[in-house]
């Protein structure tokens, strides 16, 4: 195994043509008729917008405290890219 590879299991751990090609099948797997979203972006914007209105305002705290949205990316990206945050392994 390579020195910089944690794991050889995994999407992560494939090679790059492999996980492209896989995902290219992930996008080609609907047909276009069904991918309402990427024909009409009127429809894509009204969806999100109704999204966003099913939350309460007072609970929008990402929309409302810059540094608390900025913090909480930091944390993520942390987690997600191994900077000291312990990672959790799935149940077998």
């Amino acid at each position: 195994m390579e020195e910089n590879k944690k794991s050889s299991r995994g999407f992560a751990s494939m090679d790059p043509e492999k996980q492209r090609a896989i995902a290219r099948k992930g996008g080609q797997s609907v047909p276009d008729e069904k991918r309402s979203f990427s024909q009409n972006p009127d429809l894509a914007a009204r969806a999100g917008r109704k999204g966003g209105q099913s939350v309460n305002p007072a609970k929008r705290s990402f929309s409302r405290d810059h540094a608390l949205a900025s913090e909480a990316g930091r944390k993520g990206g942390h987690a997600s890219h191994g900077g000291g945050a312990q990672k959790r392994s799935a149940p077998l």
